[in-house]
């Protein structure tokens, strides 16, 4: 490549990357807006730096169990209904244990056959007057627990990216716990709603109702066994509060939102916001079963144990439906998106709920900002002071390296943290290291007496090797910090690399470029200010 392209291309990544990054920042200080495509590309701030919400949770992990213990239960109660083997109750004792009482004793081996599946779970054991207890196995119940914690953080994270939240952070703390970092965010309740909100979406057929009150559903106190009783909007009811109604309900729902293929707002027959979904193929078959063989009855639209609506089936549904009910847009909107990310698998309670302000992320912004300069006049001094007019090369080579570096920053999307700022300082000092290797490699090409140019050219060449060797080694640091980091740590190691790559490019491309375009008007060269 000839010289003059050797500095087309320097000037090339110079305005692109100063397009990048420096312009959007100057333009929002200065209050200029234009144009919108690039300033949307500006430089992203992490929590410490520009403020938002600081959550950690507990998983109630205990609600996971009692699901999984309702759901063997249910199931054990479906099979001894369907074999005639007769029961006096079938309750749960507690998340882990479930009880079925008052089995004639002449039916011992036909329950002990109807147990069999619900036994790959659970251990059963047996007492007087017909009694069975079923205990969840040991290995089962430390696989719910941890299972629930991870699926909770997946579907949290789900949510946050929907929302739109740049670099947020979910980890797992101990064996329950959740941080949750989300940068820039100013509607903290909002936030708290999405994020808690169990989202678990059922349809069940509706047996009878609605009703004003629940006795009026159950006169004697007893709910049938196999229904429950759920509240829910009376039609026409636009306040949550108050006009409710109760309806007698199926325990073991048509499907659940386990079945959504797809969320999305619409509008219902009068125009009011609404969910449409569509459910996948075992969910559309089983929705067409159920649907197809209870025409003319109602279907409850049950979210988080209550009753959204509870239209009449007129007719075989398979993969489409809509919920409706008194939502505005932005409730229709945020439904939407707690249907997609999946239900929780347990409720959520909040430990510790931190704002962090702007004004802490404008402080350290500040502190940062002056570390860096300082940390560069200093830089600068030296290398003026001690390698001549060959440190101007080097400071213009490393003032390159910092716009591509922020530019490259921005254009990924990547998020500047405090410690992303210690790695924009480190950035420098690796930047001034590859030149001193340079520039003393080339001394000592100039001392053996072999030609300003020649020494150059040795100089850039033999140490080349070098600094690949170093910055790799640098790289790999930055992998397993990105690995096995949280969001700081992450921002630190994602500058790092960004600022390892830009530094190679302009320590040795550049800075050879420049030296080059110094000696290019000069015959004869007997010496170097360096």
């Amino acid at each position: 490549m000839t010289l003059r392209w050797k500095v087309v291309a320097i000037l090339v990544v110079l305005v692109v990357f100063s397009a990048l990054g420096v312009y959007p920042i100057v333009a929002a200080r200065a209050g200029v807006r234009w144009p919108g495509w690039l300033m949307d590309k500006q430089l992203k701030l992490g929590l410490d730096l520009q403020g938002g919400v600081h959550l950690l949770l507990r998983v109630q992990t205990d609600d996971a169990l009692r699901l999984v213990t309702d759901q063997e239960m249910e199931r054990l109660r479906d099979l001894l209904t369907k074999g005639g083997i007769p029961f006096t109750s079938v309750v749960t004792v507690d998340p882990t244990h479930f009880r079925v009482e008052g089995v004639p004793p002449t039916q011992d081996a036909a329950f002990r056959q109807a147990a069999v599946e619900v036994q790959t779970s659970f251990d059963r054991s047996s007492s007087t007057g017909g009694t069975y207890t079923f205990v969840m196995k040991p290995n089962i119940e430390v696989t719910l627990r941890d299972e629930a914690v991870v699926q909770a953080r997946q579907t949290i994270e789900r949510r946050v990216n929907e929302l739109g939240v740049t670099e947020p952070t979910i980890a797992q703390q101990g064996a329950d716990q959740l941080i949750v970092q989300l940068p820039g965010v100013s509607e903290v309740e909002r936030a708290k709603g999405i994020i808690g909100s169990p989202g678990l979406l059922e349809f069940k057929i509706v047996e009878q109702g609605p009703a004003a009150t629940r006795e009026a559903l159950i006169p004697t106190g007893q709910v049938p066994s196999g229904m429950e009783v759920l509240p829910g909007l009376s039609a026409g009811a636009t306040d949550p509060t108050a006009g409710t109604v109760y309806y007698l309900v199926r325990r073991v729902p048509v499907v659940t939102g386990r079945d959504l293929r797809n969320a999305r707002p619409s509008l219902d027959e009068n125009n009011q916001p609404a969910v449409s979904f569509t459910l996948n193929t075992e969910g559309g078959r089983k929705f067409g079963t159920a649907t197809g063989e209870n025409i003319g009855r109602m279907l409850a639209i049950v979210l988080d144990n209550r009753i959204q609506s509870a239209p009449r089936i007129e007719g075989r549904i398979t993969t489409d439906g809509r919920i409706y009910g008194s939502f505005t847009q932005q409730e229709v909107a945020d439904l939407s998106l707690i249907l997609r990310s999946g239900a929780l698998p347990a409720r959520l309670d909040y430990l510790q709920e931190q704002t962090i302000g702007p004004s802490l992320g404008a402080d350290s912004v500040r502190s940062g900002v002056l570390a860096s300069m300082v940390g560069l006049l200093l830089v600068v001094g030296f290398m003026l002071v001690y390698y001549r007019l060959s440190g101007v090369n080097a400071i213009a080579a490393l003032i390159l390296n910092l716009v591509i570096l922020i530019g490259l920053m921005a254009y990924i999307g990547a998020v500047m943290t405090l410690p992303g700022i210690a790695g924009f300082v480190l950035t420098m000092g690796i930047g001034v290291d590859s030149n001193v290797l340079i520039f003393e490699r080339i001394k000592e090409e100039l001392e053996a007496q072999r030609g300003v140019r020649a020494s150059i050219n040795a100089g850039f060449s033999r140490v080349f090797l070098t600094l690949v060797d170093t910055h790799l080694a640098a790289l790999i640091s930055a992998l397993f910090l990105i690995q096995f980091g949280t969001g700081p740590i992450r921002g630190f190691a994602y500058t790092l690399i960004i600022g390892l790559a830009s530094n190679l490019f302009t320590s040795t491309f550049v800075s050879k470029t420049l030296f080059e375009l110094a000696l290019a008007k000069r015959q004869q060269i007997t010496t170097l200010s360096i």
